[in-house]
């Protein structure tokens, strides 16, 4: 029956032609829109874990719990030792040190008075020495406006927009007024090399970046941190992999009541990043629902005019005495034929071209004032495993359902009617 059903398709193209090519179109879009949403949440996740949470982040439990005021009284002593610890424990991560600090910017005249000053934010990473990933991860060589990046110690690098707010030259000193993580007052002197596009207006109106060995002098923190950030190998989140690496981290430390010991957090325990998440998982199921009912409607009008016109056919063969059932559920298996055949050939097409948005990407540095740290200057889908299944739900539920809907017309025939309708 099956083979029969297939021949039949294949030698009447009106019967299979435009639902298949219907199918192949909404199961090749959905492919594609479910693959760019995907990389769309990789992005805002790659944004938020290179300059924020990374994929997991390690704080001592006092400073977890004040984070969003960067308490530097909090921080992780001996960070050296548990940074040394943390890549043998787990080597498929890439681990960084960094401190977050806020101060006042002094810009001093040519007599050293004070010629204008700002509010500050920092960010303290490893810029100096071999082997440091932070350039890479926090995008600096495409965020740089001006001059370059620190080469050496007491050199910094501000937001282009403070710079040209407080009139500052490259080269010239500005002094950092900030306190230790002791509580005192600290004052250090920098050298403005380099200005920067932070992407982010609250950064962009007053921050800086400075080398974290530098910080760590200037704030009297020798061997200590405020965080460390820890990154699949590859910049690819995995959130069962990171909460893993969390639990097993945590149990490792344990909790002997100390607020100055150290714990764990994945990207998705950080920052409200939960809700995000799970937003963009709600936009993919919404896009799916959303294709599914449009097919289903486009297919459905197909079925109803494919009805038509095999009007005479369903006549005839229930004038041969086929059940009402029977031919139903031939229409059903045609549609699942249908389906199958459409979503293959739909599925590798939106593959095809997921991988190429995933490889190649789309170039937005055209429509770019400036490029900055954390936007992306190239849009790029993921192709994940759910990619090569996910247009099969449209394809073949769509096409079950516009023809189970169409094909009721089948119950509504009245035999007594069938002489009359087939001209006999």
């Amino acid at each position: 029956m099956i083979r029969f059903l297939i021949k039949g398709l294949l030698r009447d193209r009106s019967r299979s032609l435009f639902p298949t090519l219907t199918v192949v179109v909404g199961t090749a879009l959905t492919v594609v829109m479910y693959s760019w949403i995907r990389g769309t949440e990789a992005d805002i996740i790659r944004a938020n874990a290179n300059f924020n949470t990374g994929h997991v982040r390690v704080m001592t439990r006092a400073y977890t719990a004040e984070v969003d005021r960067t308490p530097n009284d909090l921080a992780l002593l001996g960070a050296d030792e548990l940074l040394d610890e943390l890549e043998q424990r787990f080597p498929d991560f890439d681990w960084v040190s960094r401190i977050r600090f806020g101060g006042l910017l002094d810009i001093p005249n040519a007599t050293g008075e004070t010629r204008a000053q700002a509010p500050v934010t920092g960010l303290a990473v490893q810029l100096l020495g071999e082997g440091s990933i932070e350039r890479e991860v926090l995008n600096l060589d495409n965020a740089l406006v001006q001059g370059g990046l620190p080469a050496a110690p007491g050199e910094i690098v501000v937001s282009d927009e403070l710079a040209t707010r407080l009139e500052l030259e490259l080269g010239e000193t500005a002094t950092l007024i900030s306190s230790t993580m002791y509580g005192s007052m600290a004052t250090t002197n920098f050298t403005v090399v380099g200005t920067v596009e932070f992407g982010v207006a609250a950064l962009d109106r007053g921050a800086i970046l400075a080398d974290l060995e530098d910080v760590r002098f200037a704030l009297d923190m020798n061997d200590a941190a405020g965080e460390i950030l820890g990154f699949l190998a590859g910049g690819i989140y995995d959130e069962e992999r990171t909460a893993r690496a969390a639990d097993e981290f945590n149990a490792w430390i344990g909790d002997g009541g100390d607020e100055f010991s150290p714990v764990m957090g994945n990207l998705r325990a950080q920052s409200g990043l939960a809700t995000t998440l799970d937003l963009a998982g709600a936009v993919s199921f919404a896009l799916i629902t959303i294709f599914v009912v449009v097919m289903s409607i486009v297919l459905w009008n197909a079925g109803l005019i494919g009805a038509l016109r095999r009007y005479g056919e369903m006549g005839l063969r229930l004038a041969l005495g086929e059940p009402k059932g029977h031919i139903y559920r031939t229409l059903i298996l045609e549609s699942v034929t249908i389906g199958l055949i459409g979503s293959v050939i739909g599925t590798s097409i939106g593959i095809a071209c997921a991988w190429y948005l995933q490889e190649k990407g789309i170039n937005i540095e055209p429509f770019l004032k400036n490029a900055s740290m954390m936007i992306f200057n190239v849009m790029r889908a993921r192709v994940t495993t759910t990619s090569l299944f996910i247009g099969f739900v449209p394809g073949l539920l769509a096409t079950i359902l516009g023809t189970s809907i169409s094909g009721l017309g089948i119950y509504r025939r009245q035999t007594s009617q069938l002489t009359k309708e087939l001209e006999a």
